[in-house]
């Protein structure tokens, strides 16, 4: 399965496994290489840059595939050391980085210097155009679907993805709602190169998150999501529990980001990945967990995903060949 993605950054499958906070660690990153995908290690999950550092070697150990390194750049009070990161990322030979949130520009001339590749993550066609002109090497752009941050214009991948492929001229991934081979064939039939998926690795054997957890993502259907942070223009799809809810009734009440701070600390859904407890806190999951339905290896599950996409494409080939042919 070749597509300009695979061509460009030396991978067998356009499969991407996007950064996620707690979860974008180097076992999870280096199985979906090793399968043929891309993983991602997510920076900002290991706590001071020479944690990354040990990681991104951990991840070497386990595979001599490429591995892609995540930096999302939020805007801060106190901001992490993002240069610092940087310098690791640029150190450890690392071949692919994914960028997201704020204006990668500052960080492209670096990684571009050290040979090193960029993916930015967009949620709207207009950034990603600006992405592309400041030259990152491809696009992944996130439907309103996603976990996380879906921006703030609420348009779905059905639309989204069509949208952008017609004035995007680089690779492009489709991102948000991706959890099969349907989903695989679709994204290349509207325009994509291949897809970024990352609700659907959570719920994977080596997906280092409790148990109790992945299992709730294959309990829960495709409404089981909450919106918070809507009043205050930062929208970010969670995993609808107590705490997402009492989130969203405060914020809808008038209340502002400080009469929900402790609520939503990082700390709290990093519990809910290592406890199990999914009512400690909010974490992100998208609306594709109305898809998921087991949690297999991430080998198996990579190697059902491109064979299903095969039959999917072959199954609306014939559908073509069908109509076209003439009537007796």
């Amino acid at each position: 399965m070749t597509t300009s993605f695979t061509e460009l950054f030396g991978v067998r499958y356009p499969i991407m496994q996007g950064g996620m906070q707690w979860v974008g660690r180097a076992r999870l990153a280096a199985a979906v290489s090793e399968a043929g995908g891309l993983g991602t290690i997510t920076a900002l999950t290991q706590p001071r840059p020479h944690d990354l550092a040990n990681e991104i070697a951990h991840a070497r150990e386990l595979t001599d595939k490429p591995v892609a390194v995540n930096l999302t750049i939020l805007p801060s009070i106190s901001p992490p050391p993002y240069e610092e990161y940087r310098q690791v990322i640029i150190d450890a030979g690392v071949p692919i980085v994914e960028t997201a949130g704020s204006n990668p520009g500052p960080h492209i001339e670096h990684f571009h210097a050290a040979g090193i590749k960029v993916i930015h993550k967009c949620t709207s066609v207009r950034h990603a155009l600006k992405a592309q002109r400041l030259g990152v090497d491809a696009i992944s752009i996130d439907g309103f679907e996603c976990a996380g941050h879906p921006g703030e214009d609420d348009v779905p991948g059905l639309v989204l993805i069509p949208a952008a492929a017609r004035q995007i001229e680089i690779p492009m991934l489709a991102s948000g709602g991706f959890a099969d081979g349907r989903g695989l064939a679709a994204a290349l039939t509207l325009g994509a190169q291949g897809i970024n998926m990352g609700t659907r690795f959570m719920c994977t054997q080596e997906s280092p998150i409790h148990d109790r957890v992945k299992q709730a993502i294959v309990d829960a259907d495709e409404r089981d999501t909450e919106l918070i942070f809507r009043p205050l223009r930062n929208t970010s799809r969670v995993a609808s529990n107590d705490v997402a809810r009492e989130v969203v009734d405060i914020l809808d009440g008038g209340g502002d980001f400080a009469s929900v701070r402790e609520l939503v600390a990082g700390v709290r859904g990093r519990r809910v990945y290592e406890t199990g407890d999914v009512n400690a806190g909010v974490w992100t999951v998208g609306m594709v967990q109305g898809l998921i339905d087991d949690i297999p290896t991430v080998a198996d599950l990579i190697a059902r995903i491109v064979e299903e996409a095969g039959d999917c494409l072959l199954s609306a080939a014939k559908a073509v060949d069908n109509l076209s042919a003439p009537v007796a």
